[in-house]
């Protein structure tokens, strides 16, 4: 079960991502493999998807484990409003030693290249995609938060693999995990990521609500944490509550006993 829903601020921030200006991103459609574009549209034309959600059938959403290991995921999500970095947040997970999954969209890089470019060659973090466009993973036009997702099979591939090259390029490495823009599916585009050599990977406990928590709400969303939890949080609004109350939660969860992994260390399962 998933905790913490997203409170009205939170869907005010999501839908902030239909704004943006066109990247150079877009000009990349249609790129790739051409084989593999092919045959993953040509499996997936004709499917026909019943779910909708952030769990949906194939997302991973906790880690394999009952131990006190917990997963902090970071996203950067890269709308026009949510191109910063969270420099106060990251410097601390890093003196920490605090490992983690980043999340990261194709248009955020383009004005954090230096940042981002640090983060890949941190051994403490590793890069996974977030998406060329930020699009909900959806092949028949589905929608979240006023976000409207990818509209066919094609649409999502290019969404999913052009990221994922683009990532490769600049880092050397594919990355292993996939999250939608908003975090929804259907259980057809899981699959699709899954033919494209990408895990997806969701959430069991809501972090920051879109970067939308105060420093005290982040801190008790964290510290309500179980072992195996895999936490979804934002590091590009470098004026939320995210890092304050990261560095809050963390050392107590410390304390606690707790150690954190980044997702590739551990089995992922679905609930």
């Amino acid at each position: 079960m998933i905790r913490y829903r997203l409170p009205l601020a939170a869907f005010l921030f999501a839908a902030a991502c239909l704004f943006f200006s066109p990247s150079a991103a877009e000009s990349g459609a249609g790129a790739g493999d051409a084989a593999l574009r092919k045959r993953t549209i040509d499996r997936f034309s004709n499917a026909a998807p019943g779910q909708w959600g952030e769990a949906v059938t194939g997302v991973k959403t906790r880690l394999k484990s009952s131990d006190r290991v917990i997963a902090l995921t970071l996203d950067a999500c890269g709308s026009a409003k949510g191109m910063g970095y969270d420099a106060r947040l990251m410097e601390f997970l890093a003196r920490e030693q605090v490992p983690a999954t980043l999340f990261i969209n194709g248009r955020w890089i383009g004005p954090n290249r230096a940042a981002f470019l640090a983060l890949a060659a941190n051994p403490l973090f590793e890069i996974a995609n977030h998406g060329r466009m930020h699009r909900p993973a959806s092949v028949n036009g589905r929608s979240a938060y006023g976000i409207a997702g990818t509209r066919s099979v094609a649409e999502l591939v290019d969404e999913i693999d052009l990221n994922a090259r683009a990532l490769e390029e600049l880092t050397g490495r594919r990355p292993r995990f996939y999250r939608s823009g908003t975090a929804y599916y259907d259980e057809v585009a899981v699959q699709v990521a899954e033919a494209l050599g990408e895990q997806v990977a969701g959430f069991s406990l809501l972090g920051d609500a879109g970067a939308t928590y105060s420093r005290e709400q982040v801190r008790e969303a964290l510290l309500s944490a179980r072992g195996g939890d895999i936490v979804i949080l934002h590091m590009n609004h470098p004026g939320s509550g995210t890092a304050g109350g990261v560095i809050d939660a963390v050392t107590e969860l410390k304390k606690r006993g707790f150690r954190f992994v980044r997702l590739s260390d551990m089995e992922l399962t679905e609930r």
